[in-house]
């Protein structure tokens, strides 16, 4: 009973003016709709590639018809690079290509030539594109090692061949299913609404360090209330406006804008809310190490922000360096995206137990650890 007393004061003083309300549940709506607005604009043309094939040999002409067969993208033929450059400057297409006239002949030499590509942003789409035209230029060139012949004439014979026997349905290696991946954009709008959850981190630390300054927490403790009430107190408050936040934000995108994110409106509602869990176990165990209100605004740059970028928030996790993706496994941001992943491609709720017991046991371990450390009697620097 304690906790809910102290849950209810700490959402009346979160939302009690214009200001708050703007900020925790008007602002994240308008950022977030403006950037589903900035990225739905892309939904007519974000399957379209343009490409110059400049090869003169089989290789090329095979590699177009293979990547034309994956499911997800439209192949138009440009007359020159410049048309390439001039409709990824536009935004007519996310990605061009070009293959160069020696292709077929590198290939046969036992060179590995590359296709130049063209794009303004490096995205998701764009990556699974150039992984897919990566595995078929490796196709080929496995295909070129295996011609053997005497003269040029002869090796070309044999290596149209070889390409007509691999276009065949029984000898065609197995490509992923383009489909299979989350939608295009996703990341970016979850990143923002994750940014927006971390950030009732900061309004909780400032509260609970003004309860300090104040000496409100001293005299909550002088009545019959433990320790563990005061941190859940605040743990529920906090979650509660967050919770808040986040219905909001999903009946304006979802009910408003009418976006699709491509996930269940019940698994996106559980695995955000686990990430608010985290959230506000983070709160509680900072809010017993800061005893300076002032250092309350230090949470934005120690790790609102770092935590987002190494989790995936703003880029994705992929193309970032083997050592940052095996520290992204410690914030809770990657656990989010790995969920939101699997249950994009098909899966259930089944399937995310291990991402979902991730963040459980990381909320757990920090509200554990809240509950020892705060504590009023140290009171705040200076008070």
């Amino acid at each position: 009973m304690n906790s809910l007393t102290i849950a209810l004061n700490l959402m009346r003083r979160m939302i009690r003016t214009r200001k708050d309300l703007f900020f925790y549940l008007l602002l994240p709506c308008l950022v977030i709709s403006g950037t589903i607005a900035l990225l739905g604009q892309n939904d007519t043309s974000e399957n379209n590639i343009i490409y110059l094939n400049q090869d003169q040999g089989p290789a090329g002409s095979f590699l177009v018809q293979e990547l034309s067969k994956s499911r997800g993208y439209h192949l138009m033929e440009a007359k020159n690079q410049d048309e390439i450059k001039q409709a990824v400057k536009d935004h007519n297409v996310w990605l061009g290509f070009t293959l160069p006239a020696n292709f077929s002949s590198s290939l046969l030499a036992g060179e590995e030539p590359k296709a130049v590509t063209y794009e303004l942003t490096d995205s998701e789409p764009a990556y699974t594109f150039k992984l897919n035209l990566a595995q078929n230029v490796e196709r080929l060139s496995q295909a070129a090692a295996a011609v053997a012949a005497p003269d040029e004439n002869t090796r070309n014979i044999s290596f149209k061949q070889v390409l007509a026997g691999m276009s065949q349905p029984q000898v065609k290696a197995a490509i992923t299913d383009e489909q299979l991946y989350t939608k295009p954009g996703l990341t970016n709008v979850t990143g923002f609404t994750l940014m927006f959850l971390m950030g009732l981190i900061t309004s909780t630390v400032s509260i609970i360090n003004q309860d300090r300054i104040q000496r409100t927490m001293a005299r909550i403790f002088s009545a019959p209330v433990r320790s563990y009430e005061m941190v859940l107190g605040n743990f529920i408050g906090s979650f509660a406006v967050g919770a808040i936040q986040i219905v909001i934000i999903l009946l304006v995108t979802r009910g408003g804008l009418g976006y699709d994110y491509g996930l269940p409106l019940g698994a996106q509602l559980l695995i955000m809310l686990a990430f608010l869990l985290v959230t506000m176990g983070i709160a509680s165990t900072v809010s017993g190490l800061i005893r300076n209100q002032s250092n309350a605004g230090m949470l934005n740059t120690l790790i609102i922000i770092p935590t987002c970028m190494l989790g995936g928030c703003f880029w994705p996790i992929k193309i970032m360096p083997d050592y940052l993706q095996k520290a992204a496994n410690f914030v809770p941001q990657k656990w989010v995206f790995d969920a939101m992943d699997t249950i994009g491609t098909g899966g259930t709720i089944a399937d995310i137990w291990l991402p979902l017991s991730v963040l459980g046991l990381m909320a757990a371990i920090l509200l554990a650890i809240g509950s020892v450390i705060l504590r009023p009697q140290e009171g705040a620097a200076g008070a």
